[in-house]
């Protein structure tokens, strides 16, 4: 599937600017975020909920509430200000597309966890009950889906209508581990690390398939797997999971406080899935071009 573009009238000025790709992402931002954050905030203030913590089932329908209103408002992004119709969330095939995700990512997580044993890094300590899993489950729903809604499906694909795939990928990539030095026990080696395997991963996935589902199921499913099942920190956040960690070696091989995202067991499996990834994008014609060169293409090509 190609990339499919805005429907821009070409004797409006008005729709031209608008649908600029710069101009198309700073309105997204704003029109896609601005409506959870106020809904997050509203059902906080008024009824006096906890920011951290607090009831874990509570914390859970806030995040689907949230999710709803994050995919409703990008929806709405695509048909009334994109005026392109719902392609990147489509219903057809969205329930197979995002299980297939989700088996990537916890077989992909597991391969990661399997390497980092066998080298020493990895061992069992014990076990927690299966109510660990909520907070994880929420933590899981909540960045998968706006994370992939933010970093793919805005800034990625809007970049990569005005400078090509390649570009887009690297900016958005580079954003996306950037957007991790904020967390707890981060690094300029684990924001690299994320960009290296996440953000290749994750936006090659996006242009093999031109949905966000599969890279929604696959990043959902990486961090469960993760803080859920192997008690790994997520991106620097420690939370309990069903086994017990207790990391042995150096950071390098476990990936520190960070978690296992930083390791280089990690960084080697996950990058080199995504470049998998991104030959197949090759093979199949996924590769948008520079802008120059789409002009050169003659008309055929749509160019904004």
């Amino acid at each position: 599937m190609q990339p499919s573009y805005p429907s821009t009238p070409a004797d409006s000025i008005f729709w031209r600017i608008v649908h600029f790709p710069l101009v198309a992402l700073v309105i997204g931002l704003i029109v896609t975020i601005l409506p959870s954050t106020l809904f997050q905030a509203a059902v906080v203030r008024v009824f006096h909920l906890p920011r951290h913590g607090g009831d874990p089932l509570v914390a859970l329908g806030m995040t689907v509430a949230s999710v709803i209103i994050l995919f409703l408002s990008y929806r709405g992004f695509n048909r009334w200000i994109e005026r392109r119709g719902n392609v990147d969330l489509a219903h057809a095939g969205a329930v197979r597309e995002l299980g297939a995700g989700v088996v990537a990512g916890l077989v992909l997580f597991s391969v990661v966890v399997g390497a980092i044993a066998l080298l020493g890094g990895y061992h069992v300590a014990g076990h927690h009950a299966a109510s660990v899993l909520l907070p994880v489950l929420t933590l899981s729903i909540g960045s998968g889906f706006s994370e992939e809604l933010l970093f793919r499906g805005l800034i990625f694909r809007l970049l990569e209508q005005w400078l090509g795939s390649w570009a887009a990928l690297a900016i958005s990539a580079a954003l996306f581990g950037a957007g991790h030095l904020a967390n707890a026990n981060s690094s300029w080696l684990a924001a690299t690390a994320i960009a290296l395997e996440a953000g290749i991963m994750l936006g090659a996935l996006y242009m093999l398939t031109r949905r966000l589902w599969a890279a929604i199921g696959l990043h959902m499913a990486w961090n469960f797997a993760q803080g859920g099942i192997y008690g790994i920190p997520i991106s620097g956040n420690a939370t309990p999971g069903l086994l017990v960690d207790h990391p042995a070696g150096s950071a390098l091989l476990t990936g520190g406080a960070f978690g296992a995202e930083a390791s280089l067991p990690a960084i080697v499996i996950a990058t080199g899935f995504g470049v998998a990834l991104l030959a197949a994008c090759v093979k199949h014609d996924r590769i948008v071009p520079f802008l120059p060169r789409r002009r050169s293409r003659g008309p055929h090509v749509t160019v904004l």
